[in-house]
This record gives C-alpha cells, sequence and structure tokens, in this order.
C-alpha cells in the first residue's frame, strides 16, 4: 500500500518512499510511505493558506458536521483502524482499538466546542461605551506530531485547529505514516474544504524544520523530544510564531507505607509497562517509602514477570514490542548505564518469538537514587526504576527532583498526604491512587517545567492556544 501526502485536496506521489515496517515482524512491510522534501511542505503551506480565509469564515454548523463526520467514521472503524495502528506502532490490539476510538471522542467533543464558540460583551468603565471581547483563528497551524500516540496526538490538534477556524498541515512521525494516511483519508471525505486540512509524510529534519521556519505557518504545535523542542523553540522565538510543545516526563509516582498494597502495584504496572512503557505519561520512577518498599518490589517484580510480552496483534499478548531497532538498543543501553551506576536489574532482557520483532522484556531497576542517570533522562520503554525513601516529606523531595514536570501520582490512604501531594507536586497533572497514565479527552493536557511550553492540549483550553482574542469597544 502507498501512504501519500494529501496537499490542496489531492493525494500527491513523490519521488522517493520508505518502507513502513511492523515492529512485532520486521518481515511484514505494511506499506510505504512518501519522503518528501522541503517543496512539498512549501505546496502544503500555500494551499493552506489560500484556504484559511474562508474556511475562518466558516459557521459552527460547517465545522460540527466536519468534526463530527470524521468522529463518527473514527468510531464505526476503531477496531480496523486499530488493527492498523497496533500492527504499524506496536502497542497491543486492545490498546490500538482504544486509542481509535479515543480519537473518535476527540473530534466529536471538538465539534461541540465549534457550536459553543462565543464571545463576551460587557459594559465600559467609560459611559456610553460598550466593550466586546471574540476569538479568532490563528491561521495556518503546523502540527508535529510523534510515534507513539499515532491516532490520539495528531486527532488531539487537528481537531480543536478545525473546530477554531485554523487551516492544518500535518506532519506525523515517520514511523507511523499509516495511521496518518488513514486519518487524512477519512477527512478528505468529511466535507472540509480543499487546502484546509493537509498531511506531509517525511523526515523532521527536512519535513518538520521547513514546516517551522516557513514563513506563512502562523503558529506551531509540536510534541516530541525535549532537544528538538528546544531547536523549535528558538526559531519560533526568533520568528515571532505561536508555539505549543509537549516533550516527555520522567515521572513519579510515590507509594507510601499505608497504601493499599494491591492497588498501588496495579497501578505502577499499568502506569510504566503497558503501552511497553512508550507514553510520555508513563511511571518511570516508583519512589517508595520504606515500611513498603521490600513488600512493594517482591509483588511487583512477580506481577512483571508474569506479563506476556508477544506480537501486538495477538489478542493474549500484555506488552508489544518496542517500536523499532533504534529504540531497543537506546532501552538497552539504559539498562547497562543503569547497571553500572549501581543499580539491580530484573529482567530487561531482549526475546525471541514466533516472529522476529523488537521485543523486550519489562525491566524494574531497584536501588537506584535521584543522582543516577536512569532518573533524570527519559528513556521511553518499559522500564522503571525504584528509589526507597523514608517518609512522604522525602518522597516529594524526590519526586520533584527532575527537570521535567509532566505527570505525577501518589499512593496513600492519607487525605492529608494526597491533599498535600496535589497542591506541590511540580507537574501539570497529578493522580491519587491512579496511573500516571491515561488522561481523559474533554479536560487539559500538560505539564510544567521541561515537559511543556505554551498553552495546554485537548478540552476547551486548547482555543487558547487555536484561536486569537480582539477586544473591540463602541460609542453609541
Amino acid at each position: 500500500m502507498e501512504f501519500r501526502n494529501f496537499i490542496g485536496g489531492e493525494w500527491r506521489e513523490t519521488a522517493a518512499a520508505s518502507a513502513n515496517i511492523n515492529p512485532s515482524d520486521i518481515s511484514d512491510v505494511i506499506g510505504y510511505a512518501a519522503e518528501s522534501d522541503a517543496a512539498e511542505i512549501d505546496h502544503a503551506v500555500g494551499a493552506a493558506k489560500a484556504a484559511a480565509v474562508s474556511w475562518s469564515a466558516s459557521t459552527p454548523q460547517q465545522r460540527f458536521d466536519v468534526l463530527d463526520f470524521i468522529g463518527s467514521e473514527l468510531l464505526a472503524r476503531k477496531d480496523e483502524l486499530g488493527h492498523l495502528l497496533a500492527r504499524e506502532e506496536g502497542k497491543t490490539l486492545a490498546e490500538g482499538i482504544a486509542e481509535t476510538a479515543r480519537a473518535g471522542q476527540i473530534f466529536k467533543f471538538f465539534a461541540g466546542e465549534a457550536l459553543r464558540g462565543g464571545g463576551e460583551a460587557m459594559a465600559s468603565v467609560r459611559p456610553g461605551v460598550g466593550v466586546e471581547i471574540t476569538r479568532s483563528p490563528v491561521g495556518v497551524v503546523g502540527l508535529i506530531t510523534p510515534w507513539n500516540f499515532p491516532m490520539a496526538i495528531p486527532a488531539w490538534k487537528t481537531a480543536p485547529a478545525l473546530a477554531y477556524g485554523n487551516a492544518v498541515v500535518l506532519k506525523p512521525a515517520e514511523l507511523t505514516p499509516g495511521c496518518a494516511h488513514a486519518l487524512a483519508e477519512i477527512i478528505a471525505r468529511s466535507g472540509l474544504p480543499d487546502g484546509v486540512f493537509n498531511l506531509v509524510l517525511g523526515k523532521g529534519k527536512v519535513t518538520g524544520a521547513r514546516l517551522v521556519e516557513h514563513r506563512d505557518t502562523d503558529a506551531i504545535s509540536f510534541t516530541g523530544s525535549a532537544e528538538t523542542g528546544s531547536e523549535i523553540a528558538a526559531t519560533c522565538g526568533r520568528l515571532r510564531k505561536k508555539l505549543q510543545m509537549e516533550m516527555g516526563g520522567k515521572n513519579p509516582m510515590v507509594v507510601l507505607d499505608d497504601a493499599d498494597l494491591d492497588l498501588a502495584v496495579e497501578a505502577c504496572l499499568n502506569g510504566a509497562f503497558y503501552s511497553t512503557g512508550q507514553r510520555c505519561t508513563a511511571s518511570s520512577r516508583l519512589i517508595v517509602a520504606g515500611g513498603i518498599h521490600d513488600r512493594f518490589v517482591a509483588s511487583l517484580t512477580g506481577r512483571i514477570a508474569a506479563l506476556r510480552v508477544g506480537n501486538a496483534l495477538d489478542r493474549a499478548t500484555e506488552i508489544g514490542p518496542v517500536v523499532d531497532g533504534r529504540q531497543l538498543d537506546k532501552d538497552l543501553s539504559y539498562l547497562d548505564i543503569a547497571a553500572k551506576e549501581g543499580g539491580q536489574v530484573f529482567g530487561g532482557q531482549t526475546l525471541q518469538r514466533t516472529t522476529n520483532g523488537f521485543f523486550l522484556a519489562p525491566a524494574l531497576i531497584t536501588e537506584t537514587n535521584s543522582g543516577m542517570r536512569i532518573n533524570q533522562e527519559e528513556v521511553f520503554g518499559p522500564i522503571a526504576s525504584v528509589s526507597r525513601v523514608e517518609d512522604y516529606e522525602a518522597a516529594l523531595q524526590v519526586a520533584n527532583d527532575t527537570p521535567f514536570g509532566l505527570s505525577a501520582g501518589i499512593c496513600t490512604g492519607s487525605l492529608k498526604h494526597a491533599t498535600h501531594f496535589k497542591a506541590n507536586a511540580e507537574a501539570g497533572m497529578v493522580m491519587v491512587n491512579l496511573p500516571t497514565a491515561g488522561v481523559d479527552y474533554h479536560v487539559p493536557f500538560g505539564g510544567t517545567k521541561g515537559s511543556s511550553f505554551g498553552g495546554r492540549e485537548q478540552g476547551a483550553h486548547a482555543k487558547e492556544f487555536y484561536s486569537k482574542i480582539k477586544t473591540s469597544y463602541t460609542f453609541a
């Protein structure tokens, strides 16, 4: 199958294409994806700019109809598209189906937001003067998305961009072109005017960089690595573009002595290892009080050992493969570094299955401290560390000892500690007796410190990035 660019309402071929490989079975070529050059971005941005004016003047009903159509088809085809997602990215079939359903729910939510719109009218402090506060689209928005949620993240960027009247150029991760192509195919039949949505496939260093620096992109929404984010921030600052970024996390899960042991183990197992740990909200640092530490580690290692690692399309699989060989090598290198720094590694070996894929046993690293690289740098794999602490106060200090601040969690039976942690954890999202990963689609998503920059994603707060405010005064 060919995964092509979609520009100005037309499917376009490119001179070069690259194979899209199933990480559960590297002999399975899913399709061939366009390898675009900077000129394709120029065409896409030009198409978006030409279409932006008319779409910005579209009615709330027009926007609702388009977004509702997209959401309805995603939900109707969630099994089919979830299968593609699992085959392409490597998360389990159940997770792929659930992610596709979430993408549909996101489009449905923003269909409603298109109708809610609204502004403010108020009296001025001056007699006879009225004040109106209205919102208008930003213009042409460039969306750069990662491979780990190849359906949901393009959805939660594209849907609000369209709902608030913007034109879009989507540049997805090169590892997952199939999901982006499938989404674009649905959008192409939604009734959206030509040029309002455009898809360009290819390498980030070529197409992503051109999208960021293009003079006619008014805003950039990026999800990816902190290193790339820093480069994008510098370019957008120089060009004075509106910018929104999500750049990962090193998320702590605190387990206190008074926690329900079974609940804590399941929350940590889910947060750290599901989706192969390839979530920016994963519980990669487990901070455990001394009184429960040994029982917690014994129980968690038992649960880890029982996890079924295998082909993502096998319904018995609980943990799928790592996304590709480069990520697998990175995971293995961090396990080696952690061991050399004094950590005790349980699991973490490569696995052989009936198909040749990038299979890695989940790993737990005990006897770690905050100064170790495994606790400061994002790994992005089925790997979690354990740090032993004395009490809640020490746990909070360790939890906040990170350059990131996306998600944080605590398992405790104490309302006092839960309340204090929610107020003092340096993170944009806080969970109590829940995994750090797994969030609702109708509320804000984002973090603090090195994890996020700019307005929040998802929920009604998304309008802060995808629209701009105008204040008008009238004397009558």
